[in-house]
């Protein structure tokens, strides 16, 4: 095909001639003069990019650069040479967690449910709670009495790791490590939800309350932490949008209804596709600390079975591929979700 003067110009009737678009010469501007546009933001907002620094540092030292290690999957392990030299093995570690028909298989899907078990009693059961609380502080109308309930419900996100699991192993004191109840245990014995010999002998040692403790000490952990997106969401609310829901006769649980819940689903959609991406991302710190070998029926996670075969044992290449598979498990699950998302309701991660 032949170009035409037409196809790139703008004809002028009163002079008759043709002359250059004049939307297209500020286009052709702007990517001249990419660069320069771009060393002026800098230049102007360059306090913002200087913060940007230490997180940019850290998503390189500890989330980018660990990645050359994942060529472990693949490689016979070495002590002496470094991972890039190492001979290839192919989808042997693959193969020997999938379908390897040993205990190390076996001892790999039971870490797997597990992590799906516990993930996914955390979103049914956890994720709903930072809502709720959400909607509870909302409705507080004394700031006093609402920021006290607030900062109760924050503090416990701001202990360590440690220091939960301890709290959590004293409330239900294992009979092991000393000879009397905690109050959970003690509760629960005198209600006769559990015996006395199970309580004695210690929850934590009880495969069957491990995944009931485990999410319930999330929860209190994390519950009031994570309600911060939805209130700063609730108190964005349009007033009139209230004054609107009362003329009409509206109670206050249709207002949470009618009003709130649909103002902030955007919010909770951008959530729960989050959330998802890490449904198999366990941490391995508050397992570790809480479980034991009572426990591994229904305790231990893709992150603690490769810690003890990794780190405790010499099989670095398995350890590396059971985590590798986690994550790829993960990345096709946020995927899935944020597509099921983007057609259901038009809101989505990307």
């Amino acid at each position: 095909m032949s170009a035409k003067a037409s196809d790139f110009l703008i004809y002028d009737e009163q002079t008759g001639v043709y002359r250059e678009n004049p939307e297209q010469l500020v286009r052709d501007d702007v990517e001249k003069h990419a660069f320069r546009h771009v060393a002026r933001t800098v230049a102007k907002d360059w306090r913002l990019y200087v913060m940007l620094i230490p997180m940019l540092l850290v998503f390189l030292l500890w989330r980018y650069l660990p990645m050359y290690e994942l060529l472990g999957c693949f490689k016979v392990p070495d002590e002496v040479l470094p991972v890039s030299d190492q001979l290839f093995s192919g989808f042997s570690y693959f193969r020997r967690l999938l379908v390897g028909g040993d205990s190390l298989s076996s001892d790999f899907w039971r870490a797997l449910r597990n992590t799906f078990l516990l993930s996914f009693y955390g979103l049914c059961f956890g994720f709903p709670m930072p809502i709720i609380l959400a909607l509870f502080f909302n409705e507080i109308r004394s700031n006093i009495v609402r920021s006290t309930c607030q900062v109760l419900t924050y503090l416990p996100k701001f202990m360590s790791t440690v220091i939960m699991t301890s709290l959590v192993t004293m409330l239900v004191k294992q009979g092991s490590l000393t000879s009397s109840m905690g109050i959970i245990s003690q509760a629960l014995s005198s209600l006769g939800i559990v015996s006395a010999e199970v309580a004695n002998a210690g929850l934590l040692n009880n495969p069957d309350y491990f995944r009931a403790i485990y999410q319930i000490s999330g929860i209190w952990e994390g519950a009031g932490y994570d309600s911060i997106v939805y209130f700063a969401a609730i108190i964005a609310i349009s007033p009139t949008s209230y004054e609107a829901a009362q003329i009409d006769g509206a109670s206050k649980m249709a207002q949470m209804r009618y009003v709130v819940l649909p103002s902030i689903l955007s919010t909770i959609v951008i959530m729960l596709i989050t959330r998802i991406g890490s449904l198999l991302n366990i941490g391995y710190e508050k397992v570790l600390l809480l479980y034991n070998t009572n426990t591994y029926m229904t305790a231990d996670v893709v992150s603690t079975f490769a810690q003890r075969y990794g780190l405790q044992g010499t099989q670095k290449g398995l350890a590396a591929a059971a985590e590798m598979l986690n994550n790829v498990i993960g990345m096709l699950l946020v995927i899935s979700a944020n597509t099921i998302a983007r057609k259901a309701s038009d809101t989505s991660l990307y």
